[in-house]
């Protein structure tokens, strides 16, 4: 029996493509953006000048670190905010394949636990328009985008659509790519991601709504929330809030932030579908460890579904395989929430309170709540009347963050930040940036490091 040798250190990285500070975009006379003279190293702007995105829309694209490269279109909605379209994904070597049609916030309603305040900020109050700052150099290190902005509604019945620079279009060093200590070398890469951020103010919070797109292919979108406490939300009760002030007074009402974001999935072409993983012990001892059984379910159907134990979901495209014959999807995991039920889906009368609901496309289903349309009210009424086939998915993701006031929070308070992840499940046969030496490692290799495996004996747990 033999064991591995151990192995020496060589240190393999990959370029970054950092965007440096200070670059700026101003608008062009069609309600697009051009870019403006700033200090943006060789990373160039990323507003993409050849895109066909529609009046007052702006084409951005961006290659990272893996030599993968995301290209989409954005727009201001002034209930929504910031909204992207035709996310596409160019792997390397590879053609562009379709993400998603369209991803946006669908609502953020902020109850207050004394009871005495409610707020439906997307829909009420809308992040777009005169809530939508001005951003600088303070706010943003990277590439500010100038974007059409409509004053009232969309601009076409009232008010102006000046275009001011909102959008900051930032790629950061995101860490360690992969570390792998074989074949008698380390093998190691750090990698970037690319964010999009805009800033709207609503009453006394201000809210950043952010998404990015990792060398890896993945998307995150978060919200997150600085500002000021609310001065008109104090209570006498230890109970609804928490003493910011000299002693146990000023106790600042506690409150949640529930948001929920909306994305029109692509993937490519030809219908999808939606599938539930989960797993859990058999009750059964292997020779090692428990038994765990997992396995993917279809929903078949428009369904409103709640966070588990090792449970995840993917949207999947049947008919679109990899090189490897899998069909590609994209994984969406939550990440820290507290679960929530919506006030006005209360009404409904059973519960209503979903993690990720699905739905099939309809373009006037836009709002999680509030949607005020013949369609329906918000997700209940989407998923009840929706009884064909799930094969044009809309997800529906929730993340609740309830805020408990601090000392800290005062002022202006820290950021807080809510979001989940949405990760590509086989769109590859392997990683996007495979490094020198580590070409067509595909499935179970049969030696490791020179060593067949059924020599091997440095292995973990191993004596």
């Amino acid at each position: 029996m033999r064991r591995l040798a151990l192995a020496s250190v060589a240190l393999l990285g990959i370029p970054l493509s950092l965007s440096a500070c200070g670059g700026e975009a101003s608008g062009s006379p069609d309600g697009g953006a051009t870019a403006a003279a700033g200090s943006l190293g060789g990373a160039g702007t990323a507003v993409d000048a050849k895109a066909h995105c529609g009046e007052r829309a702006v084409g951005l694209t961006r290659t990272l670190s893996s030599g993968a490269a995301w290209t989409m279109c954005l727009h201001v909605d002034a209930k929504r905010g910031m909204v992207l379209t035709n996310v596409d994904l160019t792997a390397p070597g590879a053609k562009a394949l379709p993400i998603a049609h369209e991803i946006s916030l669908a609502q953020l309603e902020v109850p207050y636990d004394t009871g005495t305040r409610l707020t439906e900020d997307i829909t009420s109050a809308g992040f777009g328009g005169t809530k939508m700052q001005d951003l600088s150099s303070k706010e943003c290190a990277g590439e500010l985008v100038g974007l059409a902005v409509p004053t009232i509604g969309d601009g076409s019945t009232f008010g102006d659509i000046p275009t001011r620079k909102v959008l900051c279009s930032e790629v950061t060093d995101a860490g360690l790519a992969y570390r792998s200590a074989a074949n008698g070398a380390v093998t190691a890469a750090r990698k970037d991601q690319w964010t999009l951020s805009t800033v709207s103010k609503v009453g006394w919070y201000e809210y950043v709504t952010r998404y990015t797109f990792g060398a890896d292919g993945s998307i995150t979108p978060d919200l997150g929330a600085t500002g000021d406490l609310s001065p008109v939300d104090y209570t006498g009760d230890s109970a609804r809030g928490s003493a910011v002030g000299s002693g146990d007074h000023d106790h600042a009402a506690s409150h949640s932030h529930n948001a929920v974001w909306r994305i029109h999935w692509a993937l490519g072409t030809g219908p999808l579908a939606v599938e539930q993983y989960d797993a859990a012990p058999t009750g059964q001892q292997g020779k090692q460890s428990p038994l765990m059984d997992g396995a993917l379910r279809r929903l078949g159907h428009a369904t409103e579904a709640e966070r588990a134990s090792r449970r995840w979901w993917r949207v999947v495209a049947p008919g679109t395989k990899n090189a490897d014959g899998h069909p590609i999807s994209y994984e969406i995991d939550l990440g820290a929430t507290d679960p929530f039920e919506f006030s006005e889906d209360t009404e409904h009368g059973a519960r209503h309170g979903y993690d990720v609901a699905f739905t099939n496309y309809d373009a006037c289903q836009v709002f999680a709540t509030g949607n005020d349309e013949t369609c329906g009210d918000g997700v209940p009424d989407y998923v009840a009347a929706d009884l064909a086939p799930l094969t044009d998915p809309v997800s529906w993701v929730a993340v609740g963050f309830h805020h408990v006031p601090r000392d800290e929070d005062q002022s202006p308070m820290e950021l807080h930040w809510q979001g989940f992840r949405m990760v590509p499940r086989d769109l590859t046969a392997t990683r996007m940036d495979e490094p020198a030496g580590r070409e067509g490692g595909n499935g179970q290799p049969k030696t490791y490091e020179g060593v067949p495996l059924d020599e091997l004996t440095d292995l973990p747990g191993s004596n």
